[in-house]
Formats: structure tokens, sequence, C-alpha cells
């Protein structure tokens, strides 16, 4: 099975400026994933997909060959990650080289190791469309979250008589570190259309970096974990 390790990083981020290659605990975010993907694949098959010159700079002296700039039409907060998964797959297809999954990673994720990705890649099956990362959520719609009914009055997301979270049904959210798809599929139905199996992970290792308070969150467990080998 052919598998192209996807990290799409443009240079703009308005949440936190310079975002995908901030440095994190002395290493340029990016860099924790590729390290990730390093861990179970071939340096060819790790594609970064970026329109930014310092990107393809910081990526490339860590021993990544960028092989192509992103259109800048694919690099606004416009562009959809379909776009971009479909620009990468047209890229390698013109190269003749073809991939039966890609695994999207985004930069975000920082404690997402090779160890995951591996476990994800593991469930994989003949007919399988997607695999999506994800944690058991802490707002759980039958217990915490309520929303305005016509009235303006607040009314459960999700109707239950449940007297403890413990009792509650399971709900997950996705939590951006892993999506694994299937190219024929991808081809075949569009990314919104694909079945979704789910791969579980623990809450530090879900932390997402959106905003300053994330990434300190992030520096601290990654401080801890240094400290603690």
């Amino acid at each position: 099975m052919n598998i192209l390790f996807l990290i799409p990083a443009r240079g703009g981020s308005k949440g936190l400026p310079g975002k995908n290659i901030k440095l994190l605990n002395g290493k340029p975010l990016i860099c924790y994933t590729i390290d990730a993907a390093r861990e179970i694949s071939n340096g060819a098959d790790i594609c970064v997909s970026t329109d930014d010159k310092e990107i393809i700079t910081v990526v490339e002296d860590y021993g990544v060959k960028v092989p192509f700039i992103r259109p800048a039409e694919l690099a606004t907060d416009h562009a959809t990650a379909e776009q971009v998964l479909d620009h990468a797959i047209q890229y390698y297809e013109s190269q003749y080289k073809s991939y039966d999954v890609v695994v999207l990673l985004q930069v975000t994720s920082p404690l997402r190791t090779g160890k995951h990705l591996k476990e994800a890649l593991d469930l994989l099956k003949p007919h399988t469309e997607m695999i999506v990362s994800v944690k058991e959520t802490d707002a759980n719609p039958y217990y915490v979250l309520y929303e305005e009914d016509s009235t303006g009055k607040l009314k459960k997301s999700k109707e239950g008589n449940f007297g403890r979270r413990q009792d509650c049904p399971k709900v997950y959210q996705l939590n951006g570190a892993i999506y694994i798809i299937s190219v024929k599929a991808l081809k075949l139905k569009g990314l919104a259309n694909l079945q979704k199996d789910k791969y579980i992970m623990d809450k530090e290792s879900s932390i997402d970096i959106d905003d300053k308070i994330d990434f300190m969150i992030a520096e601290l467990l990654i401080s801890e974990n240094t400290e603690s080998e």
C-alpha cells in the first residue's frame, strides 16, 4: 500500500502569527509533525504543502524536500482541505506516482506521535473510506451543552435523563491530529461524504494549537514529558 503523509502548512495565521514555524520548546512547531511521520515512513512520502518561503526553508533545513509551492488560491482562508488534498494527489500523479491512502497531518497537533499514526493505520481495512482521530469530549451534549429554543430558553442539545455525566452515552469530537483517507473513495464521493471510522486518542495527546494559550499548554506538556524521560 502506497501512503502519502501530507502536511498542510500555509503561511497565513491570524490567531497566532507565524504559528507553523514558531519555536515550541526550541523546535519549530511543524517539525513535531515531520518527526511523527518520519517514525513510520520514508521521507520521500512526506509532503509539506505550503505557499510560504520561510516555511519551505525551515522544512528543507530539517531534511524534507518540499516538492511544490502551493498556489496562492489554495492558501486563502476560503480554500478547503479537499482542494489541498486534490492538488497534492494530482501533482504526484503528474509525476507518475500514485498513492492508495493519504494521511493528512495538521501541524497544530505536536503531541501526536508515530505510535499514534501506526495504531490508526492498523485500523485500515479493504473498504475503509476514512479514519479520523477523536477524543472523548468533555462537553457532553446530553449533560452540559444547551441550545436556545424558539422562546430563547435553554434546552439540552440532546435529550436524555441522566443524573451523572458518567451515565451519558460516550460522545467523541475530532481532535484534528490524524485523517486517513482512501484516495479512491475521495475521488468517487468527495471528502464530506466519506464514511468515517474512529481512532481514539487521549486528552493530552489531542492538544490542538489554535492560540497563545494552547501553545503555552503544549509547551508545558512537552517540557514535562521531556523531564520524565
